[in-house]
Order: structure tokens, then sequence, then C-alpha cells
């Protein structure tokens, strides 16, 4: 079983930058595709941002391209997302998953192993 756990979150001021931290357990971590997802409060989780296990081949929603980065270090089993000119509507917890394939995906459904989250709270 793959456990996923993130860090980073926090409450900041809009324009400010957060960088995200998500932990997985297992060997084969650098085999398979990872990515983010956000749920905002009353709203569906969406997706952030993914990338390809080669680190190659990244996707970014509209609302977060050009202002967040995905990453990853293999060798300690950790991906990343920063996240700079952080702005109100950023605000929502963030989820890191990793995929089911090495290929980057924007499906939630092609998710295999989901962390708990972190909540990331930007004031204006």
């Amino acid at each position: 079983q793959v456990q996923l756990v993130e860090s980073g979150g926090g409450l900041v001021q809009a324009g400010d930058s957060l960088r995200l931290s998500c932990v997985a357990s297992g060997r084969t971590f650098s085999e398979y595709s990872v990515a983010w997802f956000r749920q905002a409060p009353g709203k569906e989780r969406e997706f952030v941002a993914a990338l390809s296990s080669s680190g190659r081949v990244t996707y970014y929603a509209d609302s977060v391209k050009g202002r967040f980065t995905i990453s990853r270090l293999n060798a300690k089993n950790t991906m990343y997302l920063q996240l700079n000119s952080l702005k109100p509507e950023d605000t929502a917890v963030y989820y890191c998953a990793r995929g089911k394939t090495p290929v980057a995906t924007t499906d939630s459904h092609g998710m295999g192993y989901w962390g708990k989250g972190t909540l990331v709270t930007v004031s204006s």
C-alpha cells in the first residue's frame, strides 16, 4: 500500500509564494506519473498540475499556468508544487496523487493513490 503525505500548506497573503511537498512510500515512485489537485470550499475537486514519470511532460490547469510549477525528486520519493503569485481564489485543500501509469494525465480517475491534503489559504 502506497501512502502519500503532503506538507507545506498555510496562510499567506495575495502575491506570496508557497512550496508544497508530498512524500510517497514504496520503491516504485519513479515509475509513475504524479499530479496535484485541489478542492475549494463548496466546490468540486479540480486538476492543478501533472508530471510524467520521466519528468519531461507537464500539464497545468489554465488558472495556474505561469504561476505554479510541478516537479519531482525521485531519489527522495518526493513531488513538489511551487505556488507563486498566489490569489485568494487559490484557497483550497491541495491533494497530491500518484498515477496508475508513467503517463501524465489530468484525469482524477487516472490516479491510483491520494494524499489526505494540505490547506492553502490566501488572504486578500
